[in-house]
């Protein structure tokens, strides 16, 4: 029901947030990581709890039609992680908190309204977006300077979700071609238009001047990190897509997913190293094989996001 394979990919969000604001990762960032992980397990067991009618016909294998989970369990389950995130994040102060409702209620609005409706991949974009301020907020760096990163995980988001409302079914050629298009995009403006760094990675690259923030490296080093982070990322979201507009099967539909939230990591590291924080990224790209090791180890090879 928790899909903790993808849990993997959630961390990122806070650490790509937290490079964006120009700061360290810090006590307060590991605060703002157990917060968003909560709140992504609380949309997870919602979800499950959502769509019980749905799943018992369409994957009986899931925990609650198939009887492991009872639903009030899963919405307890839900309530109390909602609870728990909500708490660790006014833990990491006011800002992540200011950040961390609005999150709170745009899963339990996408879970149990918006899903099912146009609204729905905005609305899962809109999360992952908040998910990667509340990182900026936590810091301290305030979340103005985050924005783009926030708008371009969001985007990307977008395009996974949108396909993923037909893999039960497949039969949609346009959402994954509009998914691979997307992917070309993001990768084009990860990799060759960096977004103005922070005042502090600023003052750190100066010559001469040690900065307020920490030592990182040559600009044209996270550049070329950047580069490469940016092409994994557009291998890993690619191929999938590519397949599944030319088959647009529910295996091939489903692979394509998968393959859409397993280039999440890869992007939010690129994220980060655009932003000028080289530790970060590859802090947050060294997630992608240990969620693979787990994945492998627990045998959950197939990862959904609904």
């Amino acid at each position: 029901m928790l899909r903790l394979p993808a849990l993997f990919t959630v961390p990122g969000d806070v650490l790509a947030g937290t490079a964006a604001a120009g700061a360290r990762p810090g006590p307060r960032t590991l605060l703002a990581i157990g917060s968003s992980l909560c709140l992504y397990e609380a949309g997870m067991a919602l979800n499950d709890w959502a769509d019980r009618t749905e799943d018992a016909a369409e994957r009986p294998h899931r925990p609650i039609p198939s009887g492991r989970i009872r639903p009030a369990a899963a919405l307890t389950a839900a309530g109390a992680l909602t609870g728990a995130g909500l708490a660790l994040a006014a833990g990491a102060g006011r800002p992540a908190l200011a950040v961390a409702a609005p999150l709170a209620a745009t899963v339990w609005a996408y879970d149990l309204a918006l899903k099912h409706t146009p609204a729905g991949p905005a609305a899962m974009a809109a999360a992952r977006g908040l998910d990667l301020l509340l990182g900026a907020a936590a810091t301290g760096g305030g979340t103005r300077t985050a924005l783009p990163s926030a708008a371009l995980l969001g985007t990307h988001t977008l395009a996974v979700t949108a396909v993923s409302r037909r893999e039960t079914t497949g039969g949609s050629v346009l959402a994954p071609l509009a998914a691979l298009a997307t992917t070309a995009a993001l990768t084009r403006l990860v990799t060759h238009r960096r977004t103005r760094l922070p005042a502090g990675r600023r003052a750190a690259a100066a010559p001469g001047l040690p900065g307020p923030g920490p030592a990182e490296h040559p600009l044209q080093v996270t550049g070329a990190l950047a580069a490469a982070l940016g092409a994994a990322y557009a291998a890993t979201a690619g191929r999938p897509y590519f397949h599944a507009a030319l088959n647009p099967s529910p295996p091939l539909t489903q692979r394509a997913v998968g393959g859409g939230i397993r280039a999440t990591i890869p992007l939010q590291a690129a994220l980060a190293a655009r932003s000028g924080s080289a530790v970060t990224s590859l802090l947050v790209a060294a997630l992608a094989p240990a969620g693979r090791m787990f994945a492998r180890r627990s045998g959950m090879r197939k990862v959904s996001i609904t």
